[in-house]
């Protein structure tokens, strides 16, 4: 476990290296100097999926490779007295925010936004936003009130969407076709949000909450987004992917076997060469 005064400093670190990631405009993110790219998810605090794709992608070793990783938090791993551990995620991304600062990015899910604003989420009747508390309370003692204002820190300002060059889009979903109408791109990059925007109903409840994934909605949702395909979480996998419709993959790496993606940035997909870019952690 991280010192947590050191955690403190790197977590702020983190923020203000999301702040400055190139191609950056507001909750939109436009990568840059992209070759490839890795996108992991949803992960919700499992470390050895997450430490196994990163040993397999070698960033260090591909200067033009980037890494998407997809809501971290709220897993079933625990300590010893029940606290969830799935912070330890947020604390990896934060270390390696800082290592490849414009190379690894973020994406939250519904799960980052209820623990970020205090909206009650149950699993198995129970309470996942005070499991995640516990967890840094018990890894964290006398720290934790300072470590969780700064996770809140983070949430608040990673991206809700990343396009790629090839015109691939990476969310963690996309509104339902009720809320449709209200969804825009200049909505995403807009740098503050209204907290109507959050509740139920609202523009970012809804572009983190949906679950309408037909290739009808998600053709519309990629014609306000200016892209051709699309890159989701939030919908449980058994084999850690499914192609929902041919423009359309989302990926599960809570467990075992987790899914991702591996998309090369030069490559115009066609519907037939989309399905080549899914794989499990091997």
């Amino acid at each position: 476990m991280p010192d947590p005064q050191k955690l403190l400093k790197t977590l702020e670190l983190a923020r203000c290296k999301i702040l400055q990631t190139a191609g950056r405009s507001g909750h939109f993110l436009e990568p840059q100097k992209v070759d490839d790219i890795f996108v992991v998810g949803d992960l919700h605090g499992n470390v050895s999926n997450f430490q196994a794709i990163y040993k397999k992608i070698e960033l260090d070793k591909h200067p033009g490779r980037h890494l998407v990783l997809q809501e971290l938090i709220h897993g079933v791993f625990r300590y010893p007295q029940g606290g969830d551990k799935s912070h330890q995620l947020v604390d990896l991304f934060a270390t390696l925010k800082c290592c490849f600062p414009d190379r690894v990015h973020y994406l939250i899910g519904n799960h980052e936004l209820a623990q970020w604003t205090g909206k009650e989420i149950l699993k198995n009747e129970e309470d996942l936003n005070r499991l995640f508390d516990r967890g840094i309370e018990e890894a964290y003692r006398d720290y934790a009130t300072e470590i969780r204002t700064a996770y809140n820190s983070l949430f608040a300002i990673c991206p809700l969407g990343i396009r790629l060059p090839n015109r691939v889009y990476i969310c963690h979903t996309l509104p339902s076709t009720r809320r449709m109408e209200q969804f825009s791109l200049d909505f995403v990059k807009q740098e503050e949000f209204q907290p109507e925007d959050f509740q139920t109903g609202g523009k970012v409840y809804a572009n983190l909450w949906g679950r309408d994934t037909t290739a009808e909605n998600a053709a519309e949702f990629l014609k306000r987004v200016d892209a051709d395909y699309l890159v989701c979480g939030h919908i449980p996998c058994e084999k850690g992917y499914e192609f929902l419709c041919e423009r359309l993959v989302v990926l599960d790496c809570a467990k075992v076997p987790g899914g991702y993606v591996h998309i090369h940035a030069s490559t115009n997909y066609s519907p037939s060469t989309f399905t080549s870019i899914a794989f499990v952690i091997s």
